[in-house]
């Protein structure tokens, strides 16, 4: 703990950005092992995930975007909200144009149009998982770099939460995105790859996060409402969905738990 905490805001939000990948490329793995994954075990998974990322889309930054707006002199609830509004719907308008300029990725023909719906929907599952990991990424980022700029609320404690409940929830993103591509005929070897490749824009983001909170600001309140906007809107627009088909119990039962944990390291630890 003592030498993360010895590394630059950049470094510490570039290691804990790799750690959020690496549990990517980890659920990705399962294709080695497995052509399906207990939907239990991975719906659980995600349910906890959300309900970390609730948690800390205020605790870790809503919060200490309303804070800083009180320091900078800035109205602590007109800054927030539009920065919240604007990552919700960028998460909203991003899915959007993918459905609609997804059509024709794959070209249709006669002898196997189904097998090519196939492809199609496990090409977009791969975009839609690596453009949600960028807002994720973001996330951790800022959350450091507020740490850096000293909010008070900010703690390197939340910012490491954050990064485990946002590892958590890439776990079954990563096996969702390999294993169907494994049932579609795709090698071991490359559904890992693409399964993986999906994460690795959070260290980018992060890093990128991290940079932009130190540099502007200024800015750092909107930036740190738009990751929390943005994660809200995965959680409810991806997560929750998706695991609630089959184990509505279980997701919520992992929601709770997630929730609660965030709070109690969060208020713990900060």
């Amino acid at each position: 703990m003592e030498w993360f905490i010895s590394l630059s805001p950049v470094l510490q939000g570039l290691t804990a950005t790799i750690f959020t990948w690496s549990v990517t490329a980890l659920g990705a793995a399962l294709v080695f092992f497995f052509k399906n994954v207990d939907r239990k075990i991975l719906n659980s998974m995600l349910g906890f995930g959300a309900g970390v990322m609730t948690a800390a889309s205020f605790w870790s930054l809503l919060n200490p975007a309303i804070e800083l707006c009180g320091e900078l002199g800035y109205s602590q609830f007109l800054l927030p909200a539009i920065g919240f509004f604007a990552g919700g719907v960028f998460i909203i308008f991003a899915d959007m144009l993918m459905d609609k300029y997804s059509y024709g990725i794959i070209p249709v023909n006669n002898k196997s149009l189904e097998k090519n719906k196939s492809y199609k929907k496990s090409i977009l599952l791969v975009l839609a998982v690596t453009l949600h990991n960028i807002p994720e990424g973001l996330a951790v980022g800022v959350a450091f770099g507020g740490v850096a700029v000293g909010i008070p609320s900010a703690s390197v404690a939340a910012a490491m939460t954050l990064a485990l409940g946002i590892g958590l929830q890439n776990f079954p993103e990563g096996a969702a995105v390999s294993l169907p591509l494994r049932r579609e005929g795709l090698s071991r070897a490359k559904s890992f790859f693409y399964g993986q490749a999906s994460g690795i824009v959070e260290p980018i983001a992060g890093v990128v996060g991290v940079i932009a909170a130190i540099t502007i600001r200024s800015m750092l309140p909107f930036f740190l409402a738009f990751s929390a906007g943005a994660m809200i809107a995965v959680v409810g627009a991806e997560l929750l969905p998706e695991a609630s088909i089959e184990n509505k119990k279980l997701t919520t039962f992992g929601l709770i738990l997630g929730f609660i944990l965030m709070m109690v390291l969060d208020v713990a630890l900060g």
